[in-house]
């Protein structure tokens, strides 16, 4: 066999039979660029190998042999293949699909996840362009979301509300208003799905007026008052029928605050999703497009994680687990997967991890131009959250996903 024919045959088997062509796309999550077999490759892909490799470089320059010499790097076995002498080989366990199935560490599963619904006070859909796919829904078109989702196996829900400019104020009164859009929201998908699980946001910033999430005086954001708005709101939604509060305000002491003033209601059922590790992250961008609630002034630094801190993160978990907290939140996620894991490794608690609105614009973005297949990654991303530690994950791929996994034959 000449070296030229030999080498192609080895090059192409390596490779399973594809070459990079001219225009440098890539098809069917193969790899960078698009590929392609013609006939004669598929035959080489297709032709037997002789393990034994000893005539595959005649007429080649070089004249280096790994089986020969006094340190070889691979051996010979007793058909004189060439062999590297390892007893454990992990590719074993990756031989097949069945085989991978059986030895999956991490398996994400609609259950896992919390899908996120941006609601206002319209008849009509509105799209937010900084999220392709995602849209402001009324609140019956919020019904119909939440029924398609329910029926691939996606149950809980959290309600994200865009507040008329002029309902918002400093104090975010509108927040603890029982005839608000939130409070109305959670009555209907309880009243036509009893048995999905409703999240409600408790925090300031889609009804304040100055764009946090807390009161505001002389430029500060007021602990306390702040807290003592949101065990309103937090009051407020567990009698409309939420199952769960999160409070993602970041404020000292609210996790207590909040869960005494539901304990002193009658709602100790109610659970509390804390916001734990949440960060002054520069991906929450297309959310606040989204609620139109960007920063009135300066940012959230003040109140919010510094993206730098790691060991902080244990110090908001040991608290809010002391004040009452029934799972931890991490935000965002997938910059964040060492916190994810740090507070897994620490607490007892179910932790969730916030795949944010800044991470989907991104992977919408390169997949809108072809750069990423967006099933493939979009899967990828959620198991990562899984095998960091996330027992759940807030995503706004939360139904797509479900789709894909009931296609795929997943559930």
């Amino acid at each position: 066999m000449k070296f030229t024919a030999a080498l192609a045959l080895l090059l192409t088997s390596s490779v399973s039979g594809f070459v990079v062509q001219p225009n440098g796309r890539r098809v069917n999550g193969v790899g960078l660029f698009e590929a392609t077999m013609d006939k004669t490759e598929a035959a080489a892909a297709d032709a037997t190998i002789d393990r034994s490799m000893r005539d595959v470089d005649v007429g080649a320059p070089q004249e280096f042999d790994p089986t020969e010499g006094g340190s070889p790097a691979l051996v010979r076995n007793n058909k004189d293949q060439v062999w590297v002498s390892q007893r454990p080989r992990p590719r074993r366990n990756r031989k097949s699909a069945a085989m991978r199935g059986m030895v999956r560490e991490n398996i994400v599963l609609p259950s896992n996840f919390i899908y996120p619904l941006f609601i206002h006070d319209e008849d009509f859909n509105t799209a937010i362009p900084s999220m392709p796919g995602c849209e402001r829904h009324s609140l019956d078109s919020m019904i119909k979301e939440v029924g398609e989702a329910f029926e691939l196996g996606v149950k809980t829900f959290v309600l994200f509300p865009k507040v008329a400019d002029e309902l918002k104020t400093n104090l975010g009164v509108e927040a603890y208003n029982p005839e608000g859009i939130v409070p109305r929201a959670v009555r209907m998908i309880k009243e036509a799905y009893p048995e999905s699980i409703v999240c409600t946001d408790v925090a300031l910033d889609p009804y304040s007026d100055q764009g946090h999430d807390g009161v505001v005086e002389d430029g500060k954001i007021l602990n306390d008052v702040t807290i003592n708005q949101l065990c309103k709101q937090a009051v407020c939604q567990a009698k409309a029928g939420s199952d769960v509060v999160a409070p993602s305000d970041m404020m000292d002491g609210r996790v207590g605050a909040i869960r005494d003033a539901l304990d002193s209601e009658g709602f100790t059922d109610v659970s509390i999703l804390s916001y734990t590790a949440k960060y002054a992250s520069a991906y929450y961008g297309p959310f606040r497009d989204a609620l139109d609630s960007h920063p009135g002034f300066g940012d959230k630094k003040t109140y919010q994680q510094d993206p730098a801190n790691g060991q902080e993160a244990l110090l908001e978990a040991s608290l809010d687990s002391a004040e009452g907290a029934d799972m931890l939140m991490v935000k965002p996620g997938m910059p964040y997967l060492d916190i994810i894991r740090r507070l897994k490794d620490n607490t007892n608690l179910p932790i969730a991890a916030y795949h944010v609105s800044g991470e989907y614009a991104m992977i919408k973005a390169a997949c809108e131009r072809g750069w990423l297949e967006e099933k493939d990654v979009v899967l990828e991303t959620l198991t990562c959250f899984k095998r960091a530690g996330a027992d759940i994950i807030l995503t706004y791929y939360a139904k797509q996903a479900a789709q894909w996994m009931k296609d795929d034959g997943l559930i």
